[in-house]
């Protein structure tokens, strides 16, 4: 008797210790953006010029129709420009360097010069289907993810996007880089099947050292259909769940918290550490929420 009572005061412990976890780590919404977008499925801040960048897929993420589209918000979630980049085709991740914007577009990776709004250039990924992320590192190279085929391309200096990184069910969802361990993260969907909504088919983060190309888990456990993952300031990183509708807070071992429950659709988000602020699309209620840091 002694034994199970023991248990089920250990058990309630935790769950006490679970629910605080979430409980005290709610996080303020600052504001929300009116339902204008399109399926929106990535958003980047540009500091040069103190704007969010968004995308929108607008139809099935494998369309190639014309329809997608960038739109310019300011850091309040008013629209400046709905369609300030168009005749796209379903547009996801973005990373800006070297005054450069870059788009994931299904199976092309789109440049955009920022200071024209012209599209300069289009790079063909072989063999993609779905390109999804895109990051960058500190040598100029730009890396984007196709997650339908278990894929990292990588552009180089001279203008080819040959394909840098391939495993088995890899599924990279989210890409970010860190820069001081010249290591590339991912935040894995995990099984990947028609309709992508699969969230018994969990994935979890990896790492690919960029000089090595060696792989490994960081941690054991699969967490969710993770998306979008951005680094924290302090050796963790804030990661989205699509299907499980949450704001992650994972660090390195894998060992994970809550940080905010949120709408199905949680996308690929960004964070700007310096103004305490994470700005999340949630692709299916076509809007952007921006959260307060504590």
């Amino acid at each position: 008797m002694k034994k199970y009572f023991l248990v089920i005061i250990t058990a309630s412990l935790f769950f006490l210790y679970e629910k605080d976890i979430v409980a005290k780590d709610r996080m303020e919404v600052l504001w929300e953006t009116e339902k204008v977008f399109e399926l929106p499925e990535s958003v980047i801040f540009d500091k040069e010029n103190s704007v969010l960048y968004v995308s929108s897929i607008t139809d099935h993420p494998f369309k190639k129709d014309g329809t997608g589209y960038i739109s310019k918000v300011d850091l309040d979630g008013n629209v400046i420009s709905l369609k300030w980049i168009k005749n796209l085709n379903a547009p996801k991740g973005l990373t800006i360097s070297n005054n450069k914007l870059y788009i994931a577009d299904v199976d092309e990776l789109v440049e955009v010069d920022i200071a024209s709004e012209k599209i300069t250039n289009k790079y063909k990924g072989y063999g993609s289907v779905c390109m999804n992320d895109v990051t960058h590192d500190k040598y100029g190279n730009v890396y984007v993810g196709d997650t339908y085929t278990d894929t990292i391309y990588r552009l180089n200096q001279f203008g080819q996007l040959p394909v840098w990184y391939y495993a088995p069910q890899l599924a990279p969802n989210g890409l970010h880089i860190d820069d001081d361990d010249g290591n590339l993260i991912v935040a894995s969907w995990g099984g990947v099947m028609e309709g992508w909504g699969t969230p018994e088919l969990k994935g979890s983060l990896k790492s690919i050292n960029i000089h090595s190309k060696k792989l490994k888990n960081l941690g054991s456990k699969q967490i969710g259909n993770l998306d979008g993952i951005e680094s924290d300031g302090k050796g963790a990183y804030y990661v989205t769940d699509w299907s499980g509708a949450k704001l992650y807070k994972i660090k390195k071992n894998g060992s994970f918290k809550v940080l905010k429950e949120l709408s199905k659709g949680a996308a690929d988000h960004e964070v700007i550490l310096d103004k305490n602020m994470i700005i999340v699309p949630i692709m299916t209620e076509g809007k952007l929420v921006a959260l307060k840091i504590k």
